[in-house]
Formats: C-alpha cells, structure tokens, sequence
C-alpha cells in the first residue's frame, strides 16, 4: 500500500515534475472487465481489481501526453480529482464493433487495464473516440486499494520465465515479454530459440536496433497439451494454453486469443510493458493491437516480418498501411475525420499535414504514384490468395503467391519516382482513396521492405521514451 509520499509522487509525476518515489512503493493494480455490445450498444462490466507485481513502468510519464488510441483510461484521486494516470489504447471489441457480425448480435470480450496502484481512493473513467475525433466519457466507477475487493492473493505459478535480456531496471526499459502458446514441454527449447530469433530481428531493424540497450526481453513459457494452434476453417482444433486461433472474425490469418485474463494472470509473473504471443505454428498469421498485445506465428517463411509488423501495431499503434487484402471490418475510419494513428492522414489540410515537417516543400500533396499499375498486380493476387484459401492450399503453395506478389510490386515501388520521400500517397488503412501514408512503401504498407518509414520510426521512437524516461 503506498505511504501519503508516495501518492504525492505519482501526483506530482503527472505533472512531469519527475519525482524519486521510494521503489518498493510501486505497484501495479489491473482492472478486469468485460466489454459486450453490438453495433449501437456498449457497455464495461467490472468483474474485479487484481494486484500484480512492482510496476515495470515508468515512473515519471504518467500521463501520456498524446491522442491516441480509440479508447483511453484516466486514473483520478478521487478526492482532489488530480489527473494521475492516463494511457490510450485499441481493443478486440473496438475491433469486432465494426464487423458485420455487431449488426447481428452482441458479443462480449475480455479486456484488463493496468496501473499505478493509487494510495487513495480513486475514479477510473473509460473514454472512447467518436465519430468526430473527439474522447467522450463511455463508463465511469470508482476504487479503493485499501478495501477487499481488490485481489491481494499470490499469483499462480504457471510456467517458466525466461531471461532473454537484461539491460537494467523495468522502470527505466521497456519490458518486452513473449509468450509461448502452443509450444509443448518437449517442444521448451524451440520456444527458447524461437523468441531469441525473433526479438533478434525486430532489435536489429530500426529504430529499434539504435535503442536496443533499452530493451529487456523475457521469455514466459507455459507448456501447451497439444502442439500448434487450432485452425477452424480446415476443422483442426488444438487444446493450447491460452487459446489462440487462427480465423478471428472470420479473417483466415487473424490470429487472436478470447482468454484476456487467462493470458494476464499468466503474465504477472514477469514484469512487461508490452506482450508478444508467440505461436507455435507454420502456418502464416498474426495480429496486433495497440496497448493489447500482439501475436505471431514463429515458422512461416514471413515470420520476421510479421513478428516486426504486428508489434509496430501493438506497441506504438500504427495503422495497416494497405488496403487491398480482406479484412472484416467495415467503415474502419470515419469518412472526413483525421485518422489518430501517427501514420495514416485524410490530408484534409495538407498545411498542417501531422508530418508537414519531414516533407521536402517541392514534393507535392497528395504525392502522385502509379496506384492503378499496383493495384492491377496486387488485386490479381489477392485473388489468387482467395482460391488458395477456399481450396485450403498448402502453406508451401500460399508462400509461393506471396514470392511472386514480392517479385512484381518490388521492383514496381522501387522506380518510383518518389521513393524514398515523405509526402502522402494514397492508399492507406483499408481504403484505396480519401486516406493517405507518409511513403510509398513501408513495413506497414508491404512484405518488400525490411524497414520502417521515417514517419512510422518517429512514432516507435516517441512510445521508447515513453517507457524509458
């Protein structure tokens, strides 16, 4: 429980001051809930409070001091109403809301959000984006550290942490953890290799190879029944820790977990700021979504990839910069509204374009490409994929569509005459037109390079600092 100093420090924090609060003070409190609706209801359902161990964060940025996010958290005392912590973030249910399936029905998804334990009484309040850009007040509730309704009970022992890295203190790095799923005991030192292969590459792309000595990196290995994950759409079904599948919401490589606290409980028992599910599987896929988690599978041919692709989402919430390949949501992004993800603009006044200042002033805005030669390349095989897909084809024959898509729009971007500058090309975020990214081509954007974009490095920089200062 803190002392009167130590919630004085958190305070004072908020305001940047960056306090010394003594260590052992610090610990984190994570809010579980279920978040249910359909496409014109929503709703939070507490289900409870949970201490779990010292608090991996840091302890002067407490409040973010960025719009992002669909939804965000605020943490207030109670009693002087001081705004003491505040992060944005994404969610499955911010995801599913936008299916055609919300029109249907309800659907209900697990979700946590963790914390600073506060010394004192406070008021938690979820907000989410509307439809204009702006945060409105969605739930608001109220907790006591001190009463018995927050969980003080050890945390169950599952499984074996895994040192990885080490480069100093959680509360000054960022704490990246990745966990096994669908990895059998046999199959430990795999895992082990795997994550090392793996955090190895997204440490040595930029930016993350200039800050790599901020990075811890652990491992979480709890033993799967089976090997591999479940796979619907060719009847295979796997009895994995936490239940990650491919085919969420119907999208034939999304692979997400429905076991939120399942997946948490198990987590605790290492610090982190940000989780990476690493799944035990040859078949291409992932997922990510930003302040969740992300997910990827560890043996396809694209695997570093999307292991780097999925934690650009996840971690610092950039946007898919394509927009052909299927996906199941629909009107994503609201029509005439700015995008909030740092990598993705509606260019509605390119004077204040949010990267105006990485942009030559003789590239023109939009910056012309040659989208209808992509598109005639790219459509044929996304077609292609699709028949693969209905004919359940071999991974061997789907990563030979994907060679061959590589080989065509490679060389396509790479003459292009704006290669290599900012500026806003459109095609972004699912949409061919009206939405814009900062360059032809991106991680986020394709398979065929293996960097970021200037404007998506400076997003990964600035969540960095967030954690590390």
């Amino acid at each position: 429980m803190w002392s009167v100093l130590a919630h004085l420090s958190l305070a004072l924090a908020a305001q940047d001051q960056s306090p010394q609060a003594p260590s052992t003070s610090w610990r984190t409190l994570r809010f579980d809930y279920v978040h249910c609706g359909t496409a014109n209801a929503e709703q939070i359902a507490p289900t409870g409070f949970r201490i779990e161990g010292e608090w991996p964060g840091s302890r002067t940025q407490l409040v973010e001091p960025y719009d992002t996010g669909k939804y965000r958290l605020r943490v207030h005392d109670k009693q002087t109403g001081q705004l003491l912590w505040s992060r944005g973030f994404c969610s499955i249910y911010g995801e599913w809301e936008t299916t055609g399936a919300a029109k249907e029905g309800w659907g209900a998804f697990e979700e946590s959000q963790r914390f600073p334990e506060p010394a004192r009484p406070a008021r938690l309040v979820l907000d989410k984006r509307a439809a204009n850009g702006a945060f409105t007040e969605l739930w608001s509730g109220e907790v006591d550290p001190s009463s018995r309704f927050v969980d003080r009970s050890a945390l169950p022992r599952a499984g074996e942490v895994l040192t990885l890295r080490d480069e100093g203190p959680a509360a000054t790095q960022v704490d990246l953890l990745v966990v096994a799923e669908g990895y059998t005991q046999a199959e430990r030192a795999k895992f082990a290799a795997d994550a090392q292969r793996l955090t190895g590459i997204l440490l040595a792309t930029e930016p993350f190879q200039r800050h790599a000595q901020r990075f811890n990196v652990r491992g979480l290995f709890v033993p799967a029944a089976e090997s591999g994950l479940s796979n619907p759409r060719k009847g295979v079904w796997r009895d994995s820790a936490f239940g990650a599948a491919f085919n969420s919401f119907d999208s034939d490589r999304y692979v997400l977990t429905y076991r939120d606290r399942v997946l948490r409980e198990a987590a605790a028992q290492a610090p982190y700021d940000a989780l990476i599910v690493l799944c035990n599987e040859r078949k291409y896929g992932g997922g990510g979504i930003y302040n969740l988690w992300a997910t990827a599978t560890s043996d396809s041919e694209a695997a570093p990839y999307v292991f780097v692709h999925e934690f650009g989402h996840s971690f610092a919430g950039l946007a898919d910069e394509y927009y052909s390949s299927q996906v199941a949501y629909e009107a994503f992004q609201p029509k005439g509204v700015e995008p909030w993800e740092a990598n993705a603009t509606a260019l509605l006044d390119p004077a204040k374009l949010k990267w105006r200042d990485l942009i030559d002033p003789q590239t023109p805005l939009p910056t012309p490409w040659d989208q209808a030669a992509y598109d005639a390349v790219d459509l044929a095989y996304q077609a292609k994929r699709a028949q693969a897909i209905a004919a359940q084809a071999s991974e061997e024959r789907q990563e030979e569509l994907m060679r061959d898509i590589k080989a065509q729009t490679a060389p396509l971007l790479a003459k292009e005459p704006q290669r290599g500058k900012v500026g806003a090309f459109e095609g972004a975020m699912y949409e061919a037109k009206g939405l814009y990214r900062p360059e032809v081509d991106c991680i986020m954007f394709s398979r065929n390079p293996s960097s970021f974009c200037r404007v998506c490095e400076r997003a990964l920089e600035r969540t960095i600092a967030l954690y590390t200062r």
